[in-house]
């Protein structure tokens, strides 16, 4: 399919970094305007706008990833989300991992390179260490931490995605995607917040048909992928430091094209500012949570992206599962961060609200 778009003095990999730096500059353009991050639609002041907003995003991903899937475009059937054996486990604690160290960051890794490229210096940090963690978990010292809990599987045969039960995958799409509108449209959300958010979902569909569809090329094939950060950040690291040796790709371009994007926004819009850690109890904090992320990533088989939004139009039961334990972590750590704080007897701090959160 790659050679009749007319790629015929480039190869599929090389046009990847290109489609990835796009798709990347516009994801961190349209996230930093509508401030986009599950862990504020879990558990932020704001939540039920904030969430009107992410579901929005997953509504349009999932039709349009399905939709792509109806025409024949693309096909998840040997796509890891789809493997017939369940690393149950490995999901849910990564998964709980995850959302625990996003609201230690105040931020999932989607918003905090988003905040990296406004000129917060905190969310530099996580990032790198995020990076460092996911890296260990995958090829690194905690390979067999990864390895061991993956190993303990549940077989589900045919039934690895909402596909499998009575309606397929038409019913169930529809179904998610109207209940994710019905919310979004009662979520009191901006329209034009709505608005970024759909094209968000659109960039997740597109991710999808592009290297699985438009880059297909059985001679030098690419992984099929979309919108996601614990691999990528993972490729980036190692790409940054061996260049040399190891050739650029999609998920580095993707990193950096969020990056630049969101620098571009937040410049044009007025509100880059540096931005550091107040003490080393806050460092300290937020160091964890990127270990925590790291780990969780890795294990869950994707971030609130990876997992989420470009996960769950797969109809991908692992996905799905995948989510709910990452917001169930987000919402318990919340909880005791809130309990630590009121049972301290000290008052909570006032801060100036800033961006960045």
């Amino acid at each position: 399919m790659f050679e009749t778009f007319g790629f015929e003095d480039t190869t599929a990999r090389e046009v990847s970094v290109l489609f990835g730096l796009g798709l990347g500059l516009a994801f961190g353009v349209l996230a930093q305007i509508t401030r986009f991050c599950l862990r504020r639609a879990l558990v932020g002041t704001d939540r039920r706008s904030a969430m009107g907003v992410w579901l929005t995003a997953l509504a349009i991903a999932v039709i349009g990833t399905q939709g792509a899937v109806a025409l024949g475009w693309i096909g998840f059937e040997d796509h890891r989300f789809l493997a017939s054996g369940l690393p149950v486990l490995a999901i849910v604690l990564g998964g709980l991992a995850f959302g625990a160290g996003m609201v230690l960051t105040r931020g999932c890794v989607s918003r905090l390179t988003v905040l990296a490229g406004g000129g917060n210096l905190r969310a530099l940090l996580v990032l790198l260490v995020f990076a460092v963690t996911a890296h260990a978990t995958l090829k690194g010292v905690l390979a067999p931490l990864r390895t061991g809990l993956g190993s303990l599987t549940v077989e589900l045969g045919n039934f690895t995605t909402l596909a499998a039960l009575p309606g397929g995958a038409p019913v169930w799409a529809a179904l998610i995607a109207a209940a994710a509108l019905l919310y979004a449209l009662r979520s009191g959300a901006a329209p034009h917040s709505l608005i970024g958010a759909a094209a968000i979902g659109v960039l997740a569909a597109l991710g999808w048909v592009g290297t699985g569809f438009i880059l297909f090329d059985e001679f030098e094939p690419i992984a099929m992928e979309s919108l996601s950060f614990t691999s990528p950040m993972s490729e980036t690291l190692f790409f940054t430091v061996a260049s040399s040796a190891v050739p650029a790709g999609f998920g580095p371009a993707l990193v950096g094209g969020v990056v630049l994007g969101a620098l571009a926004a937040s410049l044009l819009r007025g509100e880059f500012a540096w931005q550091s850690f107040d003490g080393p109890a806050q460092t300290g904090r937020y160091l964890a949570g990127a270990v925590l992320m790291g780990v969780g990533g890795v294990l869950a088989g994707g971030c609130t992206l990876g997992a989420g939004l470009s996960g769950v139009p797969t109809l991908s039961l692992a996905a799905i599962l995948a989510l709910a334990a990452i917001a169930l972590g987000g919402i318990a750590m919340n909880a005791i961060l809130s309990r630590s704080l009121s049972g301290s007897g000290a008052p909570r701090p006032i801060r100036p609200a800033q961006p960045a959160e």
